[in-house]
């Protein structure tokens, strides 16, 4: 079986010194707004491809049941630690190009700063296409290459590469930028009908962040995310997609398939499942279902 690199964040405090205590309360802030804006109400199931810690899991209000996926277990456990209601989640490690989930599974799926992570962006969206009934939600944040900054970088001759141009930047290893057509374009394949796009995080700069008040910041950049619909040239953009059709799996005890083989359903039987089809026998360890391929 032949996967892309993966992006692990074992052992990272990335939720720590990244957010906690990385002065980006504003760019937390405003991520909330735009999910708020883009999320549905209420639904039955929602997966959050890319959960880390659980930073926006508290955001996802109305669902019943909300299931985290991440390939890092030490991420899922930080975000054990913080949900307070374990019932209503299921912690998954997995990778994003092999999902674990019945074709169908969920009404409403997100994605947000972890397609960044993707060498096959394509692949892994298809993964959560397939993943969503017909009629579902996908709610995907991506790094956007042709914003303000990189603009003014490449006319200055400071960076060689070319924001306007459709292809993917590697900036660092395994940190990608996309341009927004291109992304725009594999939704579009994956079966996905753009119903809405904003633009957020307008003022991602220092020296702003110091000099303005946050509440000021914040208000600012919600009052231009809804730009987003017809520019996009904030280095994250936000956008709210609709899969066309598909399947649906109502039943809650044919969560899972193998992602070794793709057998479905498998038996939910923690501490072990094991699959009737290729016998592969993946672990449930502390509430954290480990269905991950290298």
């Amino acid at each position: 079986m032949t996967t892309p690199p993966v992006c692990d964040y074992t052992n990272s405090d990335y939720q720590t010194s990244f957010w906690d205590k990385g002065n980006r309360d504003y760019e937390d802030a405003v991520e909330g707004i735009a999910l708020k804006r883009l999320l549905p109400k209420g639904g039955k199931r929602l997966l959050e491809i890319g959960a880390g810690a659980g930073r926006n899991t508290p955001r996802y209000k109305g669902f019943s049941k909300i299931i985290l996926v991440d390939y890092s277990v030490t991420q899922l456990e930080q975000a054990q630690a913080r949900l307070w209601n374990l019932d209503r989640y299921k912690f998954v490690a997995a990778n994003a190009y092999h999902l674990p989930f019945t074709n169908g599974t969920f009404d409403c799926a997100t994605m947000i700063r972890t397609l960044h992570h993707m060498a096959d962006e394509q692949m892994a969206l298809q993964q959560a296409a397939d993943v969503l009934q017909k009629n579902g939600i996908f709610i995907l944040e991506y790094a956007n290459k042709r914003n303000v900054k990189a603009i003014l970088r490449y006319l200055l001759k400071k960076q060689s590469w070319n924001p306007f141009t459709p292809e993917s930047v590697e900036f660092v290893d395994l940190n990608f930028d996309f341009h927004p057509k291109r992304i725009r374009n594999q939704l579009t394949e994956c079966g996905f009908q753009i119903e809405r796009q904003l633009t957020v995080s307008h003022f991602r700069i220092g020296i702003l962040k110091k000099l303005i008040p946050h509440k000021i910041l914040v208000a600012l950049d919600s009052l231009v995310q809804f730009t987003g619909n017809y520019w996009q040239y904030t280095p994250s953009v936000f956008t709210k997609a609709v899969k066309q059709s598909g399947e649906m799996n109502a039943d809650d005890t044919q969560l899972f398939k193998c992602p070794a083989c793709n057998h479905s359903p498998l038996p939910d039987t923690p501490p072990e499942i094991r699959c009737p089809s290729c016998g592969r026998v993946w672990k449930v360890e502390n509430g954290i279902y480990d269905f991950r391929i290298d």
